[in-house]
C-alpha cells in the first residue's frame, strides 16, 4: 500500500481498487511452428482480398495504383482454432483465460472457456494497415499472439475503458511516464510475445509504415455455462 504524505502527523493511505490488468507473457519457443502453419491461412487472405485490389485498380488507374497498391490493408484469415498445428496454442489460450478470471474473483466452476474468433491477420507491406479503437464484446478474454513484428511495425495500445475518468481526466504532467493520469498505454512487442486482457479493455493498432514485416494473431474467448454446454435444459430461459 502506497503513502502520500500531507505533513508530519498526517499520511494519506492508498488502495488500488477497479484495476484494468493486462497479461504477458514470452512464448519464442512457439513462433517457428506457428507462423509456419500460418502461412496457408494467410496465403487464402491475400487470394479473397484479389478482388478488391483489382477493383481498386480500376478505380485509381493503373498510375496512381502502382504508387499506393494495398497501402492500408491488412488481411485476416478464416477461423484458425481448429487447426491441429495449433492445439498447443489454442489449449494454452484457453486454460490462461479461465485462470486469469479465476483469479480476478469470478466464480469459475460453473463456467467453460470457448473460442468465439480466432485469426491471424498480416498488414500490408506498402504501410498503412491499422486498426481503429474498438472493443470485442460479448466476449470475456482477448488476446494476442505475435509472429513478425519489430519496435518499427505497429504497435497496441489499450485505452482506458473508465467513461467517467475520460469525463474528469485532467491534462497529464508527463506522458513519458505511466502514472494514475494515462488514459492509454502501448506495448512493444516481440515474435513470441504473448498479451492476454479483458475484452472490454478498448484498444487500437497504430499505423504499419510497412518498413518490416507484422503478422499476429487475435482471438476472443468466452465463459459459457457448463448447462449450456451440457445441452440441459433452463427452466428460467425466456
Amino acid at each position: 500500500m502506497a503513502v502520500l504524505t500531507n505533513d508530519m502527523s498526517n499520511q494519506l493511505q492508498i488502495s488500488n481498487y477497479f484495476s484494468c490488468p493486462v497479461y504477458s507473457i514470452e512464448k519464442p519457443e512457439w513462433v517457428s511452428k506457428i507462423d509456419k502453419a500460418c502461412d496457408k491461412h494467410i496465403k487464402e487472405a491475400y487470394k479473397r482480398e484479389k478482388p478488391k485490389q483489382l477493383e481498386r485498380k480500376k478505380e485509381l488507374g493503373t498510375k496512381h495504383y502502382n504508387a499506393v497498391k494495398d497501402h492500408g490493408m491488412s488481411y485476416h484469415s478464416g477461423p484458425i482454432e481448429k487447426d491441429p498445428d495449433l492445439s498447443e496454442f489454442v489449449e494454452y489460450c484457453g486454460n490462461t483465460a479461465w485462470n486469469i478470471l479465476d483469479a480476478q474473483g469470478f466464480d469459475m466452476s460453473n463456467y467453460t472457456m470457448f473460442f468465439t474468433e480466432c485469426w491471424v491477420q498480416e498488414f500490408s507491406k506498402n504501410g498503412g494497415g491499422h486498426h481503429n479503437t474498438h472493443i470485442h464484446g460479448d466476449n470475456h478474454i482477448s488476446g494476442f499472439y505475435y509472429l513478425k513484428c519489430s519496435p518499427t511495425t505497429s504497435l497496441p495500445v489499450f485505452h482506458d475503458p473508465r467513461p467517467g475518468a475520460l469525463m474528469t481526466g485532467l491534462k497529464q504532467k508527463d506522458k513519458r511516464k505511466l502514472s494514475y493520469a494515462n488514459d492509454q498505454i502501448h506495448y512493444i512487442p516481440k515474435p513470441g510475445s504473448l498479451i492476454l486482457f479483458n475484452s472490454y479493455m478498448p484498444h487500437q493498432y497504430t499505423m504499419h509504415d510497412g518498413y518490416e514485416d507484422f503478422r499476429f494473431i487475435h482471438f476472443n474467448i468466452q465463459a459459457v455455462r457448463n448447462m449450456i454446454v451440457e445441452g440441459v435444459k433452463n427452466e428460467n430461459r425466456i
